[in-house]
């Protein structure tokens, strides 16, 4: 690692999103212009940054008189990912907002409250120390708290704002308690030095108890943060506010819960109760949120609950040990869902134009069935062919199976009512493609994250192995059972419990309506009249 007091100069653009706020306001379009270019500056220095840690390694900041290394920065390859990330969905975010919110009343505050946002998850992805982690970790619920009130006379927007306070308070109680063990036990706050006493730990054989205590903390913290269950419920009362609030919410905050899990990955990969819980609650909700995500009709709701299922996907994925798989989710997650935000005005209209070669709807489950165990036995094969070891690496033969389901119907279709060999031949193609192009991206996130993530930390314990089966079978099941819902509701013939079911997941079994009635006995300030 080089350290080089040349790279406080990354600060330059967090710094001026934060200096945003002492502006005058007068002309909101000018503020908002300023806030693209502060932006734009931030980005720029993003690529540069991590091209020089491409090219020559991790870097980081020399210790600062009087203080250390307390303000410090560390910028290894999870920096350069997360920050080159943020920094570009960011300025799309800070871009959009400017004609988006043009003409209201508050344009100037929420550009203030959106550069400093941005500007806390900044430096959180820049913390080379967990005491400047901790305070833009604060900073970042703090800034989002605002934002989610923007319209102050919505009581959905204030419900919201209520139980994300509360989830983040735990949060950084979690937080705060699980990095004073950690510097207890090891006597750093530098990231660097606390790894470098984890890694003396691991070589003991010998967790201590208060490191075990963090390491479960850290998990729930990174749960709380990312909407998980049963916290989950103010993520889907964001449309209450601006659209560029949504597409801000991946960039770095929903996801700063994984981010967390990734930052401190070394200390939970010695500790099994934190990556069961990790695990277990992770993969409950992505089933739960995918359920009940196929039950709504709002394309915002909809994503949002597809957003939360996609978070517990991730960490699922950091219970199993395939730390460089969920920093690809991540990324991968993060573009794709602040553009659906960003566009879901236009959703109508490309359903409109888009065309389906199955006339009838949905595939019949039978075949769908066919298709899932063909997705199976293909990642499988393409899986080996690409140098993975399923009795090594069952993880990433389970994600990549889940990931893949996503092509159930396309493969179902081309098999469908007037099947041809041209047709299936090249669906056939198409799926062994994306598959190996699956596994090459796990392979080389691999790669780009050596040294910076655990290695060879994938699970294969029994915990491990029935979670993977449970997991894989009932997004099978799922994915069968959508098909069934579809084909049988125009019909009439869904069956009664399938139509209450239907409806109960609808509303997300009520989980948040209860959450809805606890914060409102907790919090019992009058709310706005509904208009």
């Amino acid at each position: 690692m080089t350290t080089t007091p040349l790279l406080w100069l990354v600060l330059a653009g967090p710094v001026a999103l934060l200096a945003l706020n002492l502006l005058p306001a007068s002309s909101p379009k000018r503020l908002a212009g300023v806030a693209r270019s502060a932006a734009l500056i931030n980005l720029g220095g993003a690529a540069i940054t991590a091209l020089l840690v491409a090219l020559g390694g991790s870097l980081a900041t020399p210790a600062l008189p009087g203080i250390g290394s307390v303000g410090g920065i560390l910028f290894d390859a999870l920096t350069a990912v997360m920050f080159l990330l943020v920094s570009f969905v960011g300025s799309i975010v800070v871009h959009y907002s400017r004609n988006y919110m043009a003409g209201d009343p508050g344009h100037a505050r929420f550009t203030r409250l959106l550069a400093f946002t941005l500007a806390s998850v900044l430096l959180l992805i820049l913390s080379g120390n967990m005491a400047l982690f901790f305070a833009a970790w604060v900073a970042t619920s703090l800034g989002l708290n605002q934002l989610l009130v923007f319209y102050a006379d919505r009581p959905a927007a204030i419900l919201a704002a209520r139980k994300k306070f509360i989830a983040s308070r735990l949060s950084d109680a979690c937080l705060g308690l699980a990095m004073g063990l950690i510097w207890q036990a090891t006597g750093a706050l530098d990231f660097t030095a606390v790894f470098a006493a984890l890694e003396g730990v691991a070589a003991s054989g010998e967790m201590p108890t208060g490191l075990t205590v963090a390491a479960v903390l850290i998990a729930v913290a990174a749960l709380l943060k990312s909407a998980q269950f049963p916290m989950h419920g103010w993520i889907t009362e964001v449309m209450e506010t601006p659209t560029p609030v949504s597409a801000l919410l991946h960039a770095g905050i929903i996801n700063a819960g994984g981010f967390l899990a990734l930052r401190f990955s070394p200390l939970l990969t010695l500790s099994a109760p934190s990556l069961d819980l990790l695990l277990i609650v992770g993969g409950f909700t992505a089933l739960f949120a995918s359920v009940v995500m196929l039950t709504q009709n709002s394309i915002k709701v909809a994503l949002a609950w597809s957003t939360i299922a996609q978070m517990g996907f991730m960490l699922l994925q950091c219970g199993l040990g395939a730390w460089a798989p969920a920093l690809l989710h991540i990324v991968a997650h993060s573009l794709y869902k602040a553009h659906a935000f960003l566009s879901s005005g236009s959703v109508v209209d490309i359903a409109r134009a888009s065309w389906s070669p199955s006339p009838g709807g949905a595939p019949h489950p039978a075949r769908l069935g066919l298709a899932v165990a063909g997705v199976l036995a293909g990642v499988g094969i393409v899986g080996t062919v690409s140098g993975f070891e399923l009795a090594r690496e069952p993880g990433v033969f389970a994600l990549g199976a889940i990931v893949l389901m996503g092509l159930t119907h396309y493969i179902a279709q081309s098999i469908d009512t007037r099947p041809t060999g041209f047709v299936i031949a090249r669906t056939l193609v198409g799926a062994a493609a994306v598959a190996g192009l699956w596994f090459a991206l796990q392979s080389g996130m691999a790669m780009l994250m050596a040294g910076a993530l655990p290695e060879d930390a994938y699970r294969t314990d029994l915990v491990a192995w029935a979670a993977i089966v449970a997991v894989v079978a009932s997004f099978a099941a799922l994915t069968i059972g959508q098909a069934s819902f579809i084909t049988a509701k125009p019909s009439g013939t869904m069956p009664a419990w399938a139509r209450a079911f239907y409806v109960h997941a609808h509303h997300g079994l009520y989980v948040n309506a209860l959450a809805n009635r606890l914060v409102l006995r907790l919090w019992p300030t009058r709310l706005p009249a509904r208009r």
